[in-house]
This record gives C-alpha cells, structure tokens and sequence, in this order.
C-alpha cells in the first residue's frame, strides 16, 4: 500500500531541520527530492527515507 504524500513540514519534523532549511537545500540540488503538485511541495516518503538513509540517518 502506497503511503500519502509527504508535506514539507512532514519531511522538516522527520528530518529535524527547520522548513526554510529544506528549501534552501531545494534551490542548490541538495536534499530529498521534492515534487510540485499544483502550488504546493509534496515529498515521496520513500524518497526521503532513501534519501535519509544514505547521509547516515534514520
């Protein structure tokens, strides 16, 4: 079963950084890849978690 998408507040409480940390790391390529979905930013939660995992995270 697929998980909902993640919001970026989602993703800054997983990761433990602030939400304007997350998009600052959007603008320079860095971080989990996020999608836009209409005007809003959505996280694939596997993605994160892949993502997480290979900095030595969660």
């Amino acid at each position: 079963m697929n998980q909902p998408l993640m919001t970026v507040e989602d993703v800054s409480t997983y990761l433990g950084v602030p939400v304007g940390t997350l998009y600052r790391w959007r603008t320079t390529g860095y971080g989990p890849a996020g999608k836009r979905i209409g005007k809003h930013l959505r996280y694939i939660p596997e993605d994160v978690y892949g993502w997480a995992a290979k900095q030595g995270g969660a």
